[in-house]
């Protein structure tokens, strides 16, 4: 399913989808943004607003989606349109990037922030609970990121951020299906960058810790848990940099070195 109606601040008020025009050799960056309803997503898309990104803002609510749209292109001066992504409507994943692709004319980057943290008793006890989070982090994705690969690999150039978490690190009682399901992403993400680096396309797996979100909404507390704003600013600054795999904020790539050396037999004896 493909739909858009959001314009920019100079486009006025119509619902059709105008190809976003290019501008000549200096032209700003063209970025795909799917989960763009997410706390994450959206302070990542209101960062490279600021930068006159034009941005496609991709969701399964498409209404808020749009909502998103408009206020960055009021604030910012910024191109925005918006559609529906739905992970596990497979089938309309290569319509939807064709659609997207014309839209835009060409795309730069590509932002991956969706996901479905469920409830672990349920996943465990209940296959259609442990298949729902399983495709919207991992199968889902896969399907998307088959018609990615496959345009970044044409053009030779791009760049892909996919955003995992620590979870995918190690396996836990707590979440044990949401994190194998981040793992599998991580491993699939690894495989791409290897074929991909050498064509010139940047290839980047994001692993924050915990983020104060509606997803997390009165499960997380204490001085780990990091606000959305800070995690975006983290990985903008990762992208600068060209890193491969960003945790953010940093101190979780040494938390989760610690908890991936303690042996396996001393690890069940755990609560974490």
């Amino acid at each position: 399913m493909v739909k858009q109606a959001i314009p920019s601040a100079d486009q006025g008020t119509s619902t059709e989808a105008p190809q976003l025009a290019a501008a000549g050799a200096n032209r700003p960056e063209n970025v795909l943004i799917v989960g763009a309803t997410s706390a994450l997503a959206t302070a990542f898309a209101r960062i490279l607003a600021k930068r006159k990104t034009r941005l496609y803002l991709a969701a399964r609510n498409e209404e808020e989606a749009q909502r998103i749209g408009k206020n960055l292109a009021i604030r910012y001066g910024c191109q925005c349109v918006a559609g529906v992504f739905v992970a596990e409507d497979y089938a309309s994943h290569k319509a939807f990037f064709e659609h997207v692709r014309k839209t835009l004319g060409t795309i730069d980057g590509v932002f991956i922030a969706v996901g479905e943290l469920g409830d672990q008793e349920q996943n465990q006890s209940n296959f259609d609970n442990a298949k729902s989070v399983i495709e919207s982090n991992y199968t889902g994705i896969v399907s998307l990121l088959t018609y990615v690969g496959e345009y970044f690999a044409s053009r030779q150039r791009g760049y892909l951020i996919a955003v995992g978490s620590v979870a995918g690190d190690r396996g836990r009682q707590s979440n044990y299906v949401y994190g194998s399901a981040k793992a599998a992403m991580a491993t699939y993400l690894q495989g791409m960058r290897h074929r991909l680096s050498r064509k010139g396309i940047h290839v980047m797996t994001v692993k924050p810790g915990f983020i104060d979100t509606k997803m997390t909404y009165g499960l997380l507390k204490g001085p780990l848990v990091a606000n959305p704003d800070t995690v975006a600013n983290g990985i903008v600054a990762a992208l600068d940099r060209k890193q491969l795999i960003a945790y953010v904020p940093w101190f979780w790539q040494y938390i989760m070195l610690v908890i991936r050396a303690i042996p396996e037999w001393l690890f069940v004896r755990t609560h974490i």
